[in-house]
């Protein structure tokens, strides 16, 4: 099992609190392994093996427990007396009405509760009705680029060799231990968008066109980093012959959203202060799916290193928004505990129109939270433009605190 660190330190935290640990995120980006690590933790601070009750409804072992009543009756007979009791409940989501049994335990004295699920519709119903205040959420990402390094075979690859392969084949766990080459991780990450896509999408979300959510995921993966709007996916695919509704591709969207598999980050005006509601850009949880599905290459380099940058600013804790700055962008502006960071993202600034260009809309910002311009550039990388850092992007990702 591939250790998650900073994930691991944040259950931690919360052991024993009256508080539910609601684990998010996509399918296959090691939930499931995270709770099975944090077993080994509490079994070796002295926690009995009878204290804990792990059950994962994804399992046919567990298929009667899919009525929430067997469920509940199945968790209360196996609880201690006078002891704390651990309740594990893997993909939650999967048995109808499980936010009555996740109340019920939460209610009872020495019961702490940790579920996971692989769908955001989860906590947008009735369970953050019940329980509001009450739980808090760690939503999981697929491997950083530091964790990557440290899971992929040694090798005598470079840091650069390998985050072409980060960008190529993906950053699932389990796709970080297969032999990097196309034959063997391809057909797998196949396979977990197949189910992502029927399981956590089309099945959720009572979808039946899956053609038509095919060309929806087809158009967002294409346009990660730019611009895009509801209006534009439905003329796109109405261009190809499809009849659509507006409101329909809204609704595959939210349900593309809702099963992680894409992140849509807003626009954020810089001087008025406020969010805007237009225009706002979608990010993809894995480059190695996107890959698979467009087949495209170093060309689109630029995006792939902006879709890297975002998630990892998501992984660091940071809230993150595209700025708009008058007729200006800045790729993100990154909003957490100390306030506001600002960052550009470029492949290369070696051009010096190029660096121009990227350094205008950061010298435009009247305030002095910090501004950062990351490229794969090792020349030029360590200096100071009148306060904005130009950072190597990947001496910026291994870095990371998060392994």
């Amino acid at each position: 099992m591939l250790e998650r660190t900073e994930y691991l330190k944040r259950l931690i935290a919360f052991r024993d609190q009256k508080i539910i640990k609601v684990v998010t995120g996509v399918r296959r980006c090691g939930k499931s392994t995270l709770l099975a690590l944090y077993r080994d933790y509490l079994i070796s601070t002295g926690v009995e093996k009878a204290q804990i009750i792990s059950i994962n409804l994804e399992d046919m072992e567990y298929e009667a427990l899919l009525d929430y009543k067997v469920l509940y009756n199945f968790v209360k007979d196996k609880l201690c007396e006078n002891k704390s009791t651990y309740v594990f409940i893997d993909e939650v989501q999967n048995c109808k009405s499980f936010e009555k049994v996740v109340n019920s335990l939460f209610i009872k004295d020495n019961v702490d509760v940790y579920i996971t699920g692989s769908n955001a519709y989860m906590l947008s119903g009735e369970l953050a009705t019940l329980l509001s205040g009450r739980y808090i959420t760690i939503d999981m990402l697929p491997l950083s680029f530091k964790e990557y390094c440290q899971a992929v075979p040694a090798s005598n690859s470079s840091e650069r060799e390998k985050f072409n392969d980060y960008l190529r084949f993906g950053s699932f766990p389990y796709a970080a231990l297969l032999e990097q080459n196309t034959a063997k991780i391809m057909p797998y990450l196949e396979g977990i968008y197949n189910t992502i896509l029927i399981k956590d999408v089309a099945m959720r979300d009572g979808i039946t066109d899956v053609s038509v959510l095919e060309s929806i995921v087809k158009t967002l993966a294409s346009g990660i980093g730019s611009p895009i709007s509801i209006n534009k996916i439905a003329d796109t695919i109405q261009s190809s012959g499809r009849k659509i509704s507006v409101n329909t591709v809204d609704a595959y969207v939210r349900a593309l959203t809702d099963g992680y598999i894409f992140y849509k980050v807003d626009r954020y005006d810089i001087k008025g202060r406020q969010h805007l509601k237009t225009l706002g850009k979608y990010y993809i949880v894995d480059s190695g799916i996107r890959q698979m599905l467009l087949s495209q290459g170093s060309a689109d380099l630029g995006h792939l290193i902006e879709n890297t940058v975002y998630l990892e600013l998501r992984r660091r804790g940071f809230k993150v928004n595209v700025g708009k700055l008058e007729l200006k962008e800045v790729d993100f502006v990154a909003s957490g505990p100390e306030g506001l960071e600002y960052y550009q993202v470029a492949a290369s600034v070696l051009d010096e129109k190029t660096l121009q260009r990227e350094l205008e809309p950061l010298e435009k910002i009247g305030d002095h939270f910090p501004k950062v311009l990351l490229t794969l550039d090792d020349i030029g990388s360590g200096v100071n433009y009148n306060g904005i850092r130009h950072v190597n992007l990947l001496k910026w990702l291994l870095d990371s605190p998060l392994a």
